[in-house]
């Protein structure tokens, strides 16, 4: 496997199926050390805030974040995220992992600044080269 392994993933989604099937993927192409899963774009943002504080030595290298997702989607969570601490937001890469066909919502977080890939449902080990090229990561 090319794939470079990253220390820790997190996926921001409220499909458990989905969650479940990109968990293995990054698990058994060994593409993460460790992956993380928030239900929520709430969770995700209290899980963020709380590891800075606490342990930012923890926090994940990329957070796979689907757009459409209940009370706090992935709209917002993006705007909740450009108010975090500039070494924060650094230190984070965001692919946007969603199965919408809205090509105004597309564009729109696409061109938002902290995101850096958008990629259709399913991840699959296809999507995982280019990741790595992206974020020209190293092996651990």
């Amino acid at each position: 496997m090319d794939n470079k392994t990253v220390r820790h993933v997190l996926l921001v989604d409220d499909n458990d199926t989905d969650n479940f099937i990109h968990k293995r993927i990054l698990e058994l192409t060994d593409f993460s050390q460790v992956v993380s899963i928030k239900n929520s774009g709430k969770s995700a943002l209290e899980y963020l805030s709380l590891t800075w504080q606490e342990t930012p030595e923890l926090l994940p290298s990329i957070i796979f974040l689907d757009i459409n997702m209940p009370i706090v989607d992935g709209f917002v969570f993006l705007f909740e995220f450009e108010s975090f601490p500039e070494d924060l937001k650094n230190r984070i890469k965001l692919v946007i992992l969603s199965n919408t066909d809205n090509q105004r919502d597309i564009d729109r977080v696409v061109k938002n600044e902290y995101v850096d890939m958008f990629i259709s449902k399913p991840l699959t080990e296809d999507h995982l080269p280019k990741i790595s090229q992206l974020f020209e990561l190293t092996t651990k």
